[in-house]
Formats: structure tokens, C-alpha cells, sequence
């Protein structure tokens, strides 16, 4: 894999770009559709269909070979329309959609038969508030954590208040990662009895990650802080400088694919398998944050104040391969498993 070229890259960033490469699957014609990655994003509801669009995309253009979109119905032909390589699954259902009285655990069954086929989950873009959409998403993330080992997540925007609410929901899962933004961050530390102006902010994110038994965190802002608990390192690339809405939806696809990525890892697929999963989580949280950040900054450098969140998209595969670079495997390896 090639180099790099920023020069201003700190020196705690270029270790964990070394323990990242680690974490990319070689493109070897062996592998066959979907072990480089089955991720899907649960969210789009009648107001939002943008956000699941940007978080699936981010997948699906960082290389997870199958990117998902699972959707309320009034979304699902917008979203379709975005995109034909996404699948988009209209198994949502919300309070218009669904019928009086429904049994939210009923309504989540399509969806949970799906995620024994999946790497990761992304739950949150676009999600909305609507109480059965919620209860739903409950189904959905208890599910997910009773697999084994647990299935890994990513909880962004509106699944956030799940954690608000219950955090025993998600509490001592080591597969989960929230991505807060400053507000949410807040709330979640006062739902935590977490105070926000105890410390250094590394010092209250990682307060916050052992209060959740070492849920992994994410605060995004002009740096990111990403904690377990035990373990805080910073996302400290250079972004840009306009801060457009569906920005973190980028960050939340591109965790995605890390996390399926580091499945593979761990399968033996590739790489040495020295590190634990408590570390390739962290290692994965940094790597979206890296990613995501090299994307606003090159898509900052184009169009300045003008820019969106689908700048950011046309980005991913580009400042993949400034940071990590690309290894094609062996080029006299078998032909390629469609």
C-alpha cells in the first residue's frame, strides 16, 4: 500500500494508519460477493430520505461490496431513485404506515431476519422520532446485540435517544459505537449524570464511554474524540471548514464498511490477527473519523462554502486512497467469484 502524502500527519495518527491498513482486505480474485462487506443502514422515514442515502453511499463507495437501506415505505421509491446500487427494503413501519395496535416486535421481524446475513448496522440517518418507528429500532438493536458475538453497530441522530432513554439497552455492547455531535453528546452526559465541564473534553468523552461499560464514542467536532473507556485516542486530520448538513452521515456509512472489514479480519481473511477486538474498534472508529475528515477537506478545497453533504460522497474513494492506498492482492491469483 502507498503512503500518505500529508505532511502535517501526526505522529499518533500515522500509528493508527498503520494498525488501520491492517484492517483493508487485499482486492484478491478468491473472495466472492459480500465477505468484503454486508452493511446496512436503518433509517429514512417520509421527511428524511437523504441522510440514509449519504450513510449507504459512504459504504458502498469505500468498497463494501452489498450496501443496504432499511426504510419506511413513504421512503423507500425516493431513495431507489438516488441510487440504483443501493438495496432499499421498505420494512419500517411508523404510526401512518403501520396498523392500529401493531406489535412493534412483529412489525421488526423482516428486519430481524436479515441480520444474521450482515457485517454491521447503521441506525439512525433519517430515522425520525415516531414512537413505533422507535420501538422498532429496540427490537432491532436487542437483536443485534443477543448474536454472537454481537452484531456490530453504529447509532447516529435520532437512535440516539434510544441511549438517552434506556442506556441499558446498549451498555457494556463493545460492538457499538455512537457518533455524537456536540448537543447530542450533551444530552447524552446529562442522561449519564456525565458533567460536560468536569475535564478535559478526551477526559469527559472517556467518562462517558465507561459510565455506557465501554460502548465506544465518537464526539465529532473541530476535532474528534474517541474513547471506550479504557482506550482514548483523537481524530485530528484537517477538515474543511463548512459545516453543511448530512456531514455525519458520511462518517456513519464509512464506519460501516470498517466494521465489516474488521469482521474479515477477524475471520482470518487477511491480516495478521494480532489485535483484539477491542482494538479494532477503535482502530475502526478512527479510521471513519480519518476518512470522513480527509472528504470534507477535499471537498472544502473544491467548493468552498458551497458545499454539501453529496460533495462529501464524491470524496470517499479518493481520500481512501491519499491516507490508506491500495493493495490489489496477487495479480496471477484465481479468476474472481462473481
Amino acid at each position: 500500500m502507498s503512503s500518505p502524502s500529508h505532511a502535517d500527519i501526526s505522529d499518533s495518527s500515522k500509528t493508527m494508519l498503520n494498525k488501520v491498513k491492517q484492517l483493508v482486505p487485499p482486492l484478491k480474485g478468491s473472495f466472492h460477493k459480500g465477505q468484503l462487506g454486508r452493511v446496512a443502514v436503518i433509517g429514512g422515514s417520509a421527511d428524511y430520505t437523504g441522510a440514509p442515502y449519504f450513510s449507504a453511499m459512504a459504504s458502498a463507495r469505500l468498497g463494501c461490496d452489498l450496501s443496504h437501506v432499511i426504510c419506511e415505505p413513504s421512503a423507500a421509491q425516493t431513495i431507489k431513485s438516488y441510487s440504483p446500487n443501493l438495496m432499499v427494503h421498505p420494512l419500517l413501519r411508523s404510526t401512518a404506515s403501520a396498523p392500529k395496535d401493531s406489535n412493534p416486535h412483529e412489525l421488526a421481524a423482516p428486519i430481524l431476519e436479515m441480520l444474521e446475513r450482515l457485517h454491521a448496522l447503521v441506525i439512525g440517518p433519517g430515522l425520525g422520532r415516531d414512537p413505533l418507528t422507535q420501538k422498532q429500532v429496540r427490537e432491532i438493536v436487542e437483536a443485534a446485540r443477543a448474536q454472537d458475538p454481537p452484531l456490530s453497530m453504529i447509532m447516529d441522530a435520532d437512535a440516539l435517544m434510544l441511549a438517552n432513554e434506556d442506556p441499558d439497552l446498549i451498555s457494556g455492547c463493545k460492538e457499538v459505537i455512537l457518533t455524537p455531535n456536540v448537543v447530542e453528546f450533551g444530552r447524552l452526559a446529562k442522561a449519564l449524570g456525565v458533567d460536560t465541564e468536569s475535564g478535559p473534553p478526551e477526559k469527559v468523552c472517556e467518562k462517558l464511554a465507561q459510565k455506557l461499560g465501554g460502548v465506544c464514542i465518537i464526539q465529532k467536532g473541530q476535532v474528534d474524540y474517541i474513547s471506550n473507556g479504557s482506550e482514548t485516542t483523537i481524530g485530528d486530520l484537517t477538515g474543511g471548514r463548512k459545516r453543511s448538513g448530512g456531514q455525519g452521515d458520511t462518517l456513519t456509512g464509512s464506519l460501516g464498511t470498517w466494521l465489516a472489514w474488521r469482521e474479515g479480519y477477524h475471520q482470518g481473511l487477511w491480516g495478521d490477527g494480532k489485535m483484539s477486538r477491542d482494538e479494532t474498534l477503535l482502530v475502526a472508529a478512527w479510521a471513519g473519523s480519518a476518512i470522513t475528515r480527509e472528504c470534507s477537506r477535499r471537498a472544502f478545497e473544491k467548493k468552498g462554502r458551497s458545499l454539501q453533504a453529496s460533495d462529501l460522497t464524491d470524496e470517499v474513494h479518493g481520500s481512501f486512497l491519499e491516507l490508506v492506498g491500495e493493495d490489489m492482492g496477487d495479480p496471477d491469483s484465481e479468476r474472481a467469484n462473481l
